[in-house]
């Protein structure tokens, strides 16, 4: 889907008619994004029954928060996403089940990378995460899951001590580590 200057003001402009609260554009607000919402949702939470409550509350949020979306930081969905993951790591966090398999771990860093939209804006973003994911790979896994718990997961350092039962020091020694050498590896590539 190519990204359209009128595209990006009709999102905008809906979204203000959403924040009045009148019905049928509310509904039609919905319609336009929920298909992404409830798909970040579903990605992170992984459970569909708690996946459509969070898409709700993303709706409500945005409704609330609408006076404070500006244009120039992101596309419309770009925002609603963002209130997306901070509500399912809202959940997450409320009953402390933070997923950390390999492969959850995994399945959570392709979704987020998947979720976000393909427009030309996004071009040098997502060629950066990509390559950001592919060094990933190559660090240890406890450095690699730290990483990934903080940045996608939302877990400060002593929710990653208490959940990989390590010393605070470590966890956060991993996580320093391990965002430093995904920075310097990013840097020599651009080089």
């Amino acid at each position: 889907m190519a990204f359209s200057r009128a595209g990006a003001a009709d999102d905008a402009a809906l979204l203000a008619a959403f924040a009045l609260g009148d019905e049928s554009v509310s509904a039609a607000f919905v319609r336009r994004f929920q298909g992404q919402v409830y798909g970040l949702s579903l990605s992170i939470i992984r459970d569909r029954a708690i996946a459509e409550d969070i898409s709700q509350e993303v709706f409500v949020r945005a409704w609330r928060a609408a006076q404070s979306y500006d244009p120039r930081r992101g596309t419309v969905l770009t925002w609603l996403l963002t209130i997306t993951r901070n509500a399912a790591i809202d959940v997450m966090r409320a009953r402390r089940s933070i997923p950390a398999e390999d492969e959850v771990l995994d399945h959570l860093l392709h979704a987020t990378l998947d979720a976000a939209p393909s427009t030309e804006n996004l071009a040098v973003q997502r060629v950066e995460v990509q390559s950001a994911l592919r060094y990933l790979q190559r660090i240890s896994r406890e450095q690699a899951r730290a990483v990934v718990l903080a940045t996608l997961g939302g877990c400060t350092a002593a929710e990653i001590s208490r959940r990989e039962e390590i010393p605070l020091g470590t966890a956060k020694t991993r996580i320093r580590d391990g965002l430093r050498r995904i920075r310097q590896h990013l840097e020599t590539a651009h080089d």
